[in-house]
């Protein structure tokens, strides 16, 4: 699914009106109508108080067609204008008309927080104060008007984004933002979403088809994509039947130190899970035994040294290395990393102290092959390319970073963000139960496994990150999130190649007959 930034937005709803002959006035019909019918179907006219709050602007105006909608099927409904500016927008101004006409409680206006009205917790604020047009903080009652919200522990329902959410910069104070339980987002969600400093200001999310052009929609190119199941499986290169293991590479995994032989343990057996045709670990002399004791599809290759790896070198041939798992960042490894790095052209995944070496020794960066793979976590990454002031400055230093040295860079988090060029690939997969010792080790195993057998270094950075995360969400049904281990992750990657090809979930009961009369376009559902 691509994620349209909110100049895309505009410029799909003036084609809309453009191509399909309609008024500005028409398209937020369609999209205030969206908005009561996805409430209408959950809540099937419940006698829960609903408070509509309106800003001045188009987000104000949805929200005064979902009220006038909710006052025709009989709803305990009352609307407020939060009156922040005295400039209002010509399509609300048309629909608070429309409003005025089919019922006597007319919108009450807020100018101050002297005017805020009493909501208790059981009933449900609607948030329809400012879109994505916002780019300049909030005025001291409007904040206060935000911050009463979340005391009223009302449920908050959000339309397009949180208001007082910027959907292109950071906000400086989180009382700023409204804290919605549900937002309701048209044509595609927002980046902001999947944030780690702005995605706590929605707990839920779903995506309304409001009819935007579907041409100017398909053939628009945009800056991130959300990965799901959708976009994966075009990635996935079935097998033949005669097809043997020299089809589907060798894997070599080059990490390890005393103490550390279980993260090349991992990294390997992931790597084998998820298709490669063999795989050979390369460790210090440490590492041996472990290794053939407890993965025996595992072919070892030992370093001279004891304890750290100190000088590679192999007779093998491989297809795609894996490098840095449990490495250590002892002088010797360094060179030896240095010294291999001069040599070899492999295809690379790097994790962990592979990564924190190149941080250390910046020049070798310039020896990595074209589209190698990094996998850091947030503390390796800054290593890597410094601070940053926000999260959208740290998007802005990786593209730029991946650019500069023609690499292919994952975001470990939440919501993983694969970076390639000026392209963000936002991973929908994973769970809390990841926050777990050698869960990254597993990522660098599926990625690698997934390179190995031919898979092009993007896709294999993108299909492997969903994999991981589906694997995790499979298991967290056994173990839940506490008992997660990287080792179940391992176990259920084979569950997550099969669910690739599950037949999908029968659709919801169809809309309430009110809907159908509507003449909008039909809803669609996007569940984060």
């Amino acid at each position: 699914m691509k994620i349209y930034s909110k100049e895309q937005i505009y410029e799909g709803d003036k084609l809309t009106v453009e191509r399909q002959k309609i008024s500005s006035v028409e398209l937020m019909e369609r999209a205030g109508v969206q908005i009561f019918n996805w409430m209408h179907l959950r809540m099937q006219g419940a006698p829960v108080p609903i408070h509509v709050f309106c800003g001045i602007g188009n987000n104000g105006g949805d929200g005064l067609v979902l009220a006038r909608h909710l006052v025709l099927h009989g709803y305990h409904v009352k609307t407020y204008i939060v009156g922040y500016s005295n400039k209002r927008s010509d399509d609300f101004l048309a629909h608070y008309e429309r409003l005025k006409g089919v019922t006597k409680s007319w919108p009450e206006p807020i100018v101050n927080s002297d005017d805020f009205p009493e909501i208790d917790e059981k009933d449900i604020i609607v948030d329809a104060i400012f879109g994505i047009g916002l780019n300049r903080p909030v005025t001291d009652w409007v904040k206060e008007l935000f911050v009463y919200f979340r005391k009223t522990k009302a449920f908050t329902l959000s339309i397009d984004v949180p208001s007082g959410l910027f959907v292109d910069k950071p906000v400086a104070d989180e009382n700023d933002v409204v804290w919605a339980g549900f937002t309701l987002s048209f044509a595609s969600p927002k980046l902001i979403f999947f944030l780690p400093e702005t995605a706590k200001y929605t707990e839920q999310w779903e995506v309304l088809d409001i009819g935007l052009d579907p041409d100017y929609l398909l053939t628009t190119e945009t800056e991130a994509e959300l990965i799901s199941k959708v976009e994966v499986i075009p990635n996935y290169i079935p097998r033949e039947k005669f097809s043997h293991k020299g089809d589907f590479g060798h894997a070599l995994v080059i990490g390890g130190s005393y103490g550390k032989i279980g993260a090349v343990t991992l990294t390997s057996k992931a790597t084998l899970t998820t298709g490669a045709g063999l795989v050979t670990a390369y460790t210090p002399k440490c590492g041996y035994t472990p290794l053939q004791a407890s993965f025996p599809e595992a072919m070892v290759i030992t370093d001279g040294d004891e304890e750290k790896i100190s000088n590679i070198q192999f007779d093998i041939n491989p297809t795609v290395i894996g490098l840095g798992i449990g490495l250590g960042t002892h002088d010797d490894t360094i060179n030896a990393v240095e010294a291999f790095l001069k040599t070899n052209k492999k295809p690379l995944v790097i994790d962990a102290d592979g990564i924190n070496i190149l941080a250390k020794k910046k020049t070798l960066l310039k020896l990595l092959p074209e589209n190698s793979i990094l996998t850091p976590h947030p503390k390796e990454l800054e290593r890597l390319i410094g601070t940053w002031t926000d999260d959208f400055d740290k998007l802005s230093k990786v593209k730029a970073f991946t650019k500069k040295y023609k690499l292919i860079v994952i975001i470990k988090g939440a919501f993983s963000i694969t970076v390639f060029n000026d392209k963000l690939y936002v991973n929908t997969t994973g769970n809390p139960g990841l926050a777990t010792a050698g869960s990254g080790d597993v990522l660098t195993g599926i990625v690698l496994g997934l390179l190995s057998q031919g898979y092009h270094p993007t896709s294999a950075a993108i299909f492997g990150t969903y994999l991981h995360g589906k694997s995790a969400d499979l298991a967290v049904l056994q173990c839940g999130f506490e008992s997660l281990t990287a080792s179940h992750v391992i176990a259920y990657i084979g569950d997550a190649f099969i669910d690739l090809f599950k037949e999908p979930e029968p659709p919801v009961n169809p809309a309430p007959k009110e809907k159908e009369e509507a003449g909008t376009p039909k809803q669609v559902e996007v569940k984060k």
